[in-house]
């Protein structure tokens, strides 16, 4: 065997391995933080003034998610948050919105998706709330699901999709 025969056999090997990790799904990267364990209480005020605590929905599986009307990957999500808050309601599933935004610019916006879940108005406190869930970057949107004991289960820098929605959110019925 000659030696470019020799330096090809060894080549083989190398670039079928180099093919084949160019084809692995790469991990996705979440900004999200380290949260805490469990839901931190919380109470915001609603669209019509009235303060909502977080004790109102224990029990249930919660999704709570950080939102602007001038966040495009923010306005693109709700709908998501809409539907999947209509087929699951009835199982348990309890969406609250915090929106870090101008309360007419918010109520314009629940007038014309029609949100049927609650939307509470958030503040400076929203914000470090937020990272207390594990948004160390202050990221909008930003969302967390907590169990029905209050446990934290998932937290997400960014815009969801319907699959990381159903897969963090099925098991937990």
């Amino acid at each position: 065997m000659n030696y470019q025969s020799a330096v090809k056999l060894l080549l083989i090997p190398l670039f079928a391995g180099w093919l084949t990790a160019c084809e692995q799904e790469k991990p996705k990267l979440n900004l999200a933080g380290k949260a805490e364990t469990q839901l931190p209480a919380f109470s915001f005020a609603d669209l019509d003034g009235v303060q909502r605590s977080s004790t109102e929905w224990k029990g249930k599986v919660l999704v709570v998610n950080y939102w602007a009307t001038w966040c495009p990957p923010c306005r693109k999500e709700m709908p998501l948050f809409i539907e999947t808050q209509k087929a699951y309601g009835d199982k348990g599933v309890q969406f609250v919105g915090i929106a870090i935004d101008d309360p007419h610019m918010v109520q314009d916006f629940v007038d014309v998706f029609d949100i049927s879940f609650p939307i509470l108005l958030g503040n400076a406190d929203a914000i470090k709330l937020s990272n207390r869930m594990g948004n160390r970057f202050d990221s909008l949107p930003f969302t967390a699901i907590f169990d029905q004991s209050g446990k934290t289960r998932y937290v997400q820098a960014g815009e969801m999709t319907q699959d990381q929605l159903n897969k963090q959110l099925i098991p937990l019925l």
